[in-house]
């Protein structure tokens, strides 16, 4: 029995975890690097084995980082089922084909300003992320056992991070020896109001554990939604539309949940137009209601009543681009949720070229900005910014809201890795090296290890 990692090991993305037993071998997780263009090269390099070799995939769930190289792995020989969640099934299908699209609009950019030297093809395309696709198989639910191979079975557990995310629980068995190994997958923080908690077994015997926010806590989430809403509120009051660079899935259910709840207590207007212009989000928001089996009791309940849960009285859907356009001839009065969340492509671009400048709207930033993205330079104080070749001066008010993270803190991660029972080993993977550090130091003792690419292990 064997295990090595190809992606998200000393890095925060790219998850890929390749088990050996029995002469079968299981990748769980095939996800893309993200954080630059200048990661093109590691998403379109080698795997670090034959794909075609590869049996099964364990996808615990539908984030890019986790699923964005499925296609690639296919047009590279993979023949085999992947195994995931309903929910995941259905956002993995969403999350492939928008991939697709922007590596071929990337790849007709190149060719259209007449780039030379270097990769220009698309690193994959639309027959690409269909076959993969394609080869979704089972659904698993979460405790239910799988038999994968001979001495070979998956279960998969509530992981709490995003719709149908799972932490899954490998059990092999070779030669006479058998271990119980447990991948985190991503973790979600504790009471959120719209999936249930991480519940891992408490049997493991090797966990494989994300690391992301392993050396910090987020904010309270209580008291970020109230400076989320004091926020719309305050820019309403002023006359400005309030622009939400936002993240498809998870983080623009959570805030038309948020959204629904102020008016319904009375804190904002219940007549406020409210702007939903994510194709993506949209189609996220309908695959929720599709999944009752993977939100809160109370919340399942409301779907099951036939009601939906995040419909606002004056919420609007722009699905077409002649749609998102027309937003642009609004001068006040809009709450406008568009992608991307780091401002790095998307309608929001357009939005924030035609608001920007006003010094009665506001922008709230309310998930994560790395290092580079339109999103960070705005955060950290620009005066100006470039957007479609002209600069825009930013006179609106930046709002930056902590607490919504989708990933569990430091505390919550302990916390999760005391309930996996008494581990031999840990192996600490998805994070940067300071997490990674200081969330060994925190779990301490002895059979911890910072997963290291490439190495294989022995279990």
């Amino acid at each position: 029995m064997k295990l090595s990692f190809h992606g998200a090991a000393g890095q925060v993305t790219g998850s890929c975890h390749l088990v050996e037993c029995g002469g079968r071998r299981i990748l769980v997780d095939c996800g893309m690097f993200q954080g630059g263009h200048e990661l093109r090269d590691d998403n379109a390099g080698p795997f670090g084995f034959d794909p075609a070799g590869i049996d099964l995939v364990l996808l615990t769930h539908a984030h890019l980082d986790h699923c964005g190289r499925l296609p690639l792995l296919c047009k590279q020989g993979f023949r085999g089922e992947i195994l995931a969640t309903s929910a995941t099934r259905d956002l993995a299908r969403l999350v492939l084909l928008d991939s697709a699209h922007l590596h071929e609009e990337e790849a007709r950019r190149h060719h259209r300003h007449g780039h030379r030297g270097g990769r220009h093809e698309a690193l994959y395309d639309t027959v690409d992320a269909l076959d993969a696709i394609e080869r979704f198989g089972r659904a698993a639910a979460y405790g239910r056992t799988l038999k994968l191979f001979p001495g070979i079975t998956a279960t998969f557990f509530e992981a709490g991070h995003i719709l149908g995310s799972a932490s899954i629980r490998l059990e092999l068995s070779e030669a006479g020896r058998a271990r119980r190994i447990l991948f985190s997958g991503d973790l979600g923080p504790p009471d959120r109001p719209l999936l249930n908690d991480a519940a891992p077994p408490d049997d493991a015997d090797i966990v494989v554990m994300e690391t992301t926010y392993g050396d910090r806590d987020h904010r309270d989430l209580d008291a970020s939604v109230a400076e989320f809403i004091a926020a719309v509120r305050h820019t309403s009051r002023h006359g400005g539309n309030v622009i939400i660079p936002t993240f498809a899935l998870e983080r623009a259910q959570e805030l038309l949940w948020f959204l629904r709840e102020a008016m319904e207590e009375g804190t904002l207007d219940p007549d406020m137009q409210v702007y939903l212009d994510s194709p993506m989000a949209i189609s996220a928001t309908r695959i929720f209601a599709r999944h009752p089996e993977a939100l809160r009791p109370e919340l399942a309940e409301i779907v099951h009543a036939g009601h939906d849960p995040f419909r606002l009285p004056a919420l609007h859907y722009c699905r077409e681009a002649q749609e998102s356009a027309a937003l642009n001839r609004i001068r006040s009065g809009a709450v406008i949720m568009a992608g991307s969340g780091m401002c790095t492509g998307g309608r929001v671009r357009h939005h924030l070229r035609h608001n920007l400048g006003n010094p009665d709207s506001g922008v709230v930033f309310v998930g994560y900005a790395a290092e580079g993205t339109l999103a960070r330079i705005i955060i950290d104080g620009a005066k100006t910014v470039k957007l479609f070749g002209r600069e825009i001066p930013v006179r609106a008010r930046i709002h930056t809201i902590n607490g919504f993270s989708a990933h569990a803190g430091a505390t919550d991660l302990l916390a999760w890795h005391r309930r996996t029972g008494t581990p031999e080993k840990t192996f600490l993977v998805h994070g940067e090296q300071g997490p990674l550090e200081g969330f060994a130091r925190r779990l301490g003792g002895q059979g911890v290890e910072i997963a290291q690419a490439g190495k294989v292990y022995a279990l």
